[in-house]
């Protein structure tokens, strides 16, 4: 009963789109039919006299501009291109079982299968209408000198393109985390969507609000000319008012949809799609923390993971390792993984993972001398210590440029090397009153918790209960402390002049920075993003990220020197953590506490913290590190 009610209100929402169609198609063919009506009164000579014959050729003038202007905008809405989801397509050939799992359970919801399958670098799944002529293959070519003529050959000069299904769009960390039976019951509400799309009322009014949409988006778009402008200016006009006309019942259509679909699903794995959708929230979050933690630093440096999704199984791992409330879901991994579904799991991966640098960073779309894949073995390597020795070259580089002189101590050799000495004697403040920096470290602690390097300062912590409580309320205090444009106050002037040159070195160094491709260069057969779909000039999509402020830049610059140091004076290693990303190692154990201490530094130029840290682990500030 509740499949019928809302495949019904989805239907009866349908049809009132259609009317808003029809009531405008009826508004442009009004004037035409006045007009016809006054020709055919002249001829006949029941209209005639006084201003009839005026009006006459008024009326038909002005219904043929009516008709003339309903024809351009009714051309703009048929060709204009429906946006189209950024997906990695998965051919059946690549994935037998994953075809066969969907189509056993649009078999047992006894609706049309997808027409395809497609996943996408993000925590959802959803259908997709790809039946717009610019979203198929081109047709294919006619050898036969009289295959266009009618009547010969069947017709098929021009053949119809039949009526689709939508592609199933899966998101990639789901087959990754999920097990194949977890997989199966979070689709099944998804799936069971394809019955209602297969209604010609609904599909019909999917493809009008659609095509209103790309229109508008087309009407957008820069023009050339006056005239050019002038002309969309009006198609646009007249788009929006119906796209605003009908978006009320196309909400609604939606939600029948919805609801018919998710009362369709009830019967299949009900029980374990509760369980299931307790892993899509986890699988969220892991997806969330691994991008902006660990593959952001790595994509700054130019370089692309090319195993996120695996990456986020360890990840998780990690998680439940280390929080309580997760403690059930590494029991899970014993059960056979959705992704074993897939033929090559690795290529998909891979494909999957130059998608989404490509979607939240704005990368390259394919992988060359500066845009290069990295494995998760020569993650420490290749992107940590780069990372690190990077930013710490900048910090002196801008040091150099701000005239800031080496320390000048008879007793201490190479004197002209980058040491961390200089840093810290250059952000130590000038001596002030008695202050309550003590209790404003043990906030800074409290509020950013034990860490490893504080690679990325606004971190939240993985706890729960009290001790949440009680992190939101340091952040509260620390907080306090700000300046006019919200960001904390640094300790010095000179702290503010070094923080500034930064930006404006980092900011240099992007714009010097050449151009990403636009598009695939070669023919590779392995498993791809379709580039063709969608436009590089709104590149990233999803920014991760706003940009660092000033303060964030220091911060991260000074911490880069920090390890440095460390790395070349007390034996410390770079590091990979699953959920915080970059990690100063120490005998193999993850160094902790350094994150506030460095922002005592930079924000009240006290560095004794620092210093005592240093001394705990045997770091020498006063001797050269090497930079890249």
């Amino acid at each position: 009963m509740g499949v019928e009610v809302g495949a019904q209100a989805a239907r009866s929402r349908a049809l009132a789109v259609l009317r808003i169609r029809s009531r405008a198609l009826a508004v442009a063919l009004l004037p035409a039919a006045v007009a016809v009506v006054l020709l055919v009164g002249g001829s006949t000579g029941h209209i005639t006299g006084g201003s009839w014959p005026v009006t006459r050729w008024i009326v038909t003038v002005l219904a043929a501009l009516v008709l003339l202007a309903a024809a351009g905008i009714a051309l703009v809405v048929a060709r204009a291109r429906p946006a189209v989801s950024p997906t990695v397509p998965i051919a059946e050939a690549s994935a037998p079982d994953l075809y066969r799992l969907v189509r056993d359970l649009a078999d047992r919801l006894d609706v049309p299968p997808p027409s395809a399958i497609a996943l996408t670098p993000d925590c959802d799944s959803w259908l997709e209408d790809r039946t717009h002529p610019a979203h198929g293959p081109p047709p294919p070519e006619h050898r036969d000198e009289i295959a266009g003529v009618r009547g010969v050959g069947g017709g098929a000069g021009r053949p119809r393109r039949a009526p689709a299904a939508p592609v199933l769009v899966i998101g990639s960390p789901f087959l990754w985390w999920m097990r194949v039976g977890e997989l199966r019951a979070v689709l099944a509400p998804v799936v069971a969507g394809t019955g209602p799309s297969a209604h010609p009322d609904i599909a019909a009014a999917r493809r009008f609000v659609r095509g209103l949409d790309a229109a508008v988006a087309v009407t957008s778009e820069p023009a050339r000319g006056p005239l050019a402008r002038t002309v969309l200016a009006g198609v646009g006009w007249v788009t929006r008012l119906l796209l605003r006309s009908c978006r009320g019942h196309a909400a609604e259509m939606e939600r029948g949809v919805a609801a018919a679909a998710a009362e369709r699903a009830q019967a299949v794995d009900y029980g374990l799609r509760i369980v299931a959708q307790e892993q899509v929230g986890l699988a969220y979050a892991g997806w969330d923390r691994l991008l902006t933690r660990v593959a952001l630093p790595a994509w700054r440096m130019g370089r692309w993971p090319a195993r996120l999704d695996a990456g986020v199984v360890a990840a998780l791992t990690e998680l439940s390792r280390r929080d309580r409330l997760a403690e059930g879901f590494a029991s899970r991994l014993g059960e056979r993984p959705a992704c074993d579904l897939l033929e090559e799991p690795g290529s998909v991966d891979e494909a999957a993972s130059l998608l989404a640098a490509r979607l939240f960073h704005g990368g390259p779309a394919e992988p060359g001398p500066d845009w290069a894949p990295v494995d998760w073995q020569e993650y420490p390597d290749e992107v940590v210590d780069r990372t690190w020795r990077t930013e710490a070259a900048r910090l002196h580089r801008v040091l150099d440029a701000l005239g800031v002189r080496h320390p000048t101590d008879p007793t201490q050799p190479d004197q002209g090397g980058p040491t961390l000495a200089r840093v810290l004697d250059h952000l130590t403040a000038p001596a002030t009153p008695a202050t309550d920096d003590a209790d404003l470290s043990v906030d800074r602690r409290e509020t950013y918790g034990e860490r490893g390097t504080g690679v990325s300062l606004n971190e939240t912590g993985t706890g729960t209960g009290a001790e949440a409580e009680g992190q939101v309320e340091a952040e509260s205090q620390a907080e306090e402390e700000v300046g006019e444009d919200g960001e904390p106050v640094l300790g010095s002037e000179r702290t503010a002049a070094l923080a500034a040159g930064l930006s404006a070195e980092l900011a240099r160094e992007e714009a010097a920075a050449p151009a990403v491709a636009s598009g695939p260069g070669g023919g590779a057969e392995q498993p791809g993003p379709d580039w063709s779909f969608w436009d590089d000039g709104m590149l990233p999509l999803f920014p991760l990220q706003p940009p660092r402020s000033g303060r964030e830049l220091l911060a991260d610059h000074v911490t880069a020197m920090v390890c440095c140091a460390a790395m070349d004076t007390a034996g410390a290693a770079p590091g990979l953590d699953w959920l915080d990303g970059p990690a100063l190692l120490v005998d193999g154990v993850r160094a902790a506490d350094l994150g506030p201490r460095v922002l005592t530094l930079v924000e009240d130029g006290d560095p004794e913290p620092l210093r005592d840290w240093l001394r705990h682990l045997g770091v020498r500030p006063e001797k050269p590190v090497r930079l890249v």
